[in-house]
């Protein structure tokens, strides 16, 4: 079996291609002579970068082209061996080898007739815990706020909160300076940088406070500061939150520099995340070796694949780091990220964006995988166990190398 044709594609998601909040999906289609085709995600669907994204899956196809796509391994040592930036790894060229990586894991598991989590070892996980993520923008598809296009008041985010365990779920995310508490958008200044005011801090409690008294003791909470804030902001944020019982603390600083993450780790009392925004095994180590973060949350479709996130987790387990396989991408994304939890031991809890909700994303690919009560089913089908409908195919922005 050879890889004969490669197809990039930018996923038309009924987003713009353009802008912060875009949210349209580039997928890589990896063809070969026996009929056989896998699909993979690459993890920038959203910020500034889908150009480069794009590309890299054209340059990265060429290296591929011939190979036998059984071999995963090689193929990853190749691209990363004998590209030349391959070796500086980061966002761009870490997404490229993530998706090609996730395709070729779709084909094995698609020509031995197995879904992936059994190559990688075999359950560990019948059911995957999940959280809804990231409430500041509200949950579900109608809009949390009448009138305005951002949450601003504590009852907002107490309402999204009600939402979210109404569907099932017993955990959320919620970043609690994301949004000014201003309107227009923007008015004002909001800085989250240095030291924050009495003010800021206030508006950051007042909403999380909010939630807990809606969600009750049992609800679990995390908080994410998208690493808006520094070492000296987010220790004021996060020793402000303690006592509101926070389930961990996500990306609370840039994630650069472990001995930042670990000062605020030594400030604040709840446990630190981090990890989408860290490339490959050798990003990792700083973190692990200085046990600056306690959850680990690599992203599949930006670390470097399936087989990049199995062993960045397999190293969190040898340091007792729980572990998120971070997902914002599209269903594609998510089918990667089940197909790893399901089998790693030291697996905690999954990532349910809100933009996963988005009814024209979910129409893009063949099954619409949800949780169930707060819980996902791992697909069992062979290979990845989603696939681009043939509607999105036409769609798509395409661009083939063979």
């Amino acid at each position: 079996m050879k890889i004969v044709s490669v197809d990039a594609m930018i996923i038309d998601a009924g987003n713009p291609t353009q802008g912060r909040n875009t949210w349209n999906p580039i997928v890589v289609r990896i063809n070969t002579d026996e009929g056989v085709s896998g699909f993979g995600e690459l993890g920038i669907a959203y910020g500034r970068g889908y150009r480069a994204g794009f590309g890299i899956l054209q340059d990265f196809g060429e290296v591929i082209i011939g190979e036998d796509p059984m071999k995963i391994e090689k193929i990853w040592e190749k691209i990363y061996r004998s590209t030349f930036w391959g070796l500086g790894g980061g966002t761009v060229i870490s997404a490229g080898m993530s998706a090609i990586d996730i395709a070729l894991w779709d084909i094995k598991g698609k020509v031995l007739g197995v879904p992936i989590y059994e190559l990688l070892g075999g359950k560990t996980n019948d059911k995957l815990r999940a959280y809804a993520s990231q409430l500041q923008f509200g949950w579900g598809n109608d809009p949390t706020v009448k009138g305005r296009d951002q949450m601003i008041l504590p009852e907002d985010y107490a309402a999204a909160t009600k939402k979210a365990i109404d569907d099932g779920y017993t955990a959320i995310k919620v970043d609690p300076i994301a949004m000014s508490d201003q309107l227009p958008k923007g008015k004002g200044p909001w800085q989250t940088r240095g030291v924050l005011s009495n003010k800021q801090i206030q508006v950051a409690y007042d909403r999380i406070k909010a939630m807990r008294e809606e969600g009750g003791p049992d609800l679990d909470i995390i908080v994410e500061l998208h690493s808006y804030t520094d070492v000296v902001s987010s220790i004021q944020v996060g020793q402000a939150l303690e006592e509101l019982d926070i389930y961990y603390f996500e990306e609370p600083c840039s994630p650069l520099n472990s001995k930042n993450m670990l000062e605020v780790h030594k400030n604040v009392n709840i446990p630190i995340a981090s990890g989408e925004r860290i490339y490959q095994r050798t990003g990792f180590v700083p973190f692990l070796e200085d046990q600056s973060i306690q959850v680990i949350q690599p992203d599949v479709c930006l670390t470097g694949g399936i087989s990049e996130t199995k062993k960045i987790c397999e190293m969190g387990h040898a340091y007792d780091c729980a572990a998120q396989v971070h997902v914002c991408g599209g269903p594609i994304a998510k089918a990667a990220a089940l197909q790893v939890e399901a089998v790693i031991p030291n697996f905690l809890i999954h990532e349910h964006h809100k933009w996963a909700l988005d009814p024209k994303g979910r129409e893009t690919c063949k099954y619409d995988y949800q949780p169930v009560d707060g819980y996902y089913e791992v697909p069992d089908k062979p290979g990845l166990g989603q696939e681009l409908t043939e509607e999105a195919i036409k769609n798509a922005t395409t661009a083939t190398v063979k």
